[in-house]
């Protein structure tokens, strides 16, 4: 895979003369992303639709339409968070003018998913522009229509040796991490984004990676009910579930477990009619694979809603189970899906101490507590990310950094968070004339109460 050493190699030649840490070619080049975004919008509609079956009003709310407020966010805000950022100086360097300069790391890659395959490619993307980078962006095999369509916007908006989409399989990936990158941006499982931070090592090349994990919901009170299943349903239903910060189960108390599953299927027929699997509003898993591996799930506990799968169209309704253990396989992995096991508690206390023994999760959802109640859990488990009565919604506020802590990642992106990420913060220090002679040798003369007092 020779090509793919060029590619790195003729990116590497094109930022090293300079241009992409120019403001202006950097607004300029998110003006032309911009562009060809809307101009390709109806494809990448149809690729969003046949990788994914994603209606077009899903498709435009969580992917185009979060790309667009991404770059207007960035084009708006990028002059202040380039700028020389002046810091006091200490008395110690006294004459000196101390400052922090916002330099772009170099050659980049974006290594993104197929769930939101145009979303994920992108907003990092923008970062990367913002940051002065020249950018690979590999996208998923698993979601050929959209990656196809990612790659032909690209090549119309940029030339090959600043931005361009190497498409493939594992073997690409195992190329392009073999190549010496300044920096890495991978969205995937935890299992993958191991072999990334690995493979990076080898080069001591930085890395941000946004994963995933089991990320809970805790209802702590039969308050507004209705309203919190309607919330949990859009959240967890998304995309078929296949959302990163999709609510992964529901921790309730005992009492309300029937109340809750009776409210929840009642906002399930809401969003998706008596029939879902007929539903132009409910989006397919990805593939054959990821299919049967959902549809194992279904053998744990009961069924309490849903359950009905299409293997033909890799389709599976929103589910509902109940009677699950921690035992279950459901609870082994990220579930990925539409499928929703509820756990119940009796104590808040135990629940909470039988979770710090988790992985942390990318996001945390709680509903129904008050704020000490809040407060407690945001206390005792880390996460990525908290939603208080809602879910998954914190995303879009681009003021917020998003990403997660440990099992769930490294970094974080959205907004000047992103724009962080892709640039090094190089601390410069321009002194005076005026040069006293207190730091120099001899020493014997000079007081060393002075000294530490000055320091």
């Amino acid at each position: 895979m020779e090509y793919i050493e060029r590619i790195v190699q003729s990116q590497r030649k094109f930022w090293n003369r300079g241009e992409t840490r120019s403001l202006a070619y950097r607004i300029e080049a998110l003006n032309k992303l911009e562009q060809v975004v809307k101009d390709w919008e109806s494809k990448l509609l149809e690729g969003l639709y046949q990788d994914l079956r994603k209606a077009d009003y899903e498709a435009y709310a969580s992917e185009i339409g979060m790309v667009l407020a991404e770059l207007e966010f960035a084009k708006k805000h990028l002059s202040r968070w380039s700028a020389p950022c002046k810091v006091p100086s200490v008395l110690p360097i006294f004459p000196a003018k101390s400052y922090i300069q916002k330099d772009p790391y170099g050659v980049v890659l974006i290594i993104s998913p197929w769930n939101y395959p145009i979303q994920l490619a992108l907003i990092p993307l923008i970062s990367a522009i913002a940051g002065g980078n020249c950018v690979i962006i590999k996208p998923s095999e698993h979601s050929t229509a959209s990656s196809s369509v990612l790659k032909g916007l690209i090549e119309a908006a940029f030339p090959e040796e600043y931005v361009t989409v190497i498409e493939g399989d594992v073997k690409v990936n195992t190329e392009l991490l073999r190549q010496k990158f300044d920096y890495i941006f991978f969205t995937g499982s935890t299992q993958v984004g191991r072999i990334v931070m690995e493979a990076a090592a080898k080069h001591l090349t930085p890395v941000t990676l946004e994963l995933g994990g089991k990320s809970p919901v805790i209802i702590i009170s039969e308050e507004h009910l209705s309203l919190t299943a309607r919330r949990i349903v859009w959240g967890k239903f998304l995309n078929a579930g296949q959302t990163c910060v999709a609510p992964d189960h529901i921790w309730v108390p005992e009492h309300l477990r029937d109340d809750l599953v009776r409210e929840l299927g009642a906002q399930i027929q809401n969003l998706y009619g008596t029939a879902p699997l007929q539903s132009p509003d409910l989006p397919k898993i990805i593939n054959e694979n990821h299919f049967n591996r959902i549809s194992r799930m279904l053998s744990c506990g009961t069924i309490a809603i849903g359950g009905e799968r299409d293997l033909e169209r890799c389709m599976i309704e929103p589910t509902v189970l109940v009677d699950i253990t921690q035992q279950d396989f459901v609870m082994e992995e990220e579930i990925f899906g539409p499928v929703l096991p509820i756990l119940t508690y009796s104590s808040l206390d135990a629940l909470l101490l039988s979770l710090q023994q988790k992985p942390s999760p990318l996001a945390l959802y709680l509903f129904g507590g008050n704020k000490a109640d809040e407060e407690k859990v945001m206390r005792m488990l880390p996460s990525g990310g908290v939603c208080i009565n809602d879910t998954v919604i914190q995303l879009s506020n681009p003021n917020l950094p998003f990403g997660g802590i440990g099992d769930s990642g490294i970094g974080t992106c959205h907004g000047k968070y992103g724009f962080d990420t892709f640039t090094h913060h190089r601390a410069v220090v321009r002194r005076g004339r005026l040069d006293l002679p207190v730091r120099y040798a001899p020493y014997g003369k000079k007081s060393l109460k002075k000294l530490k007092k000055m320091i």
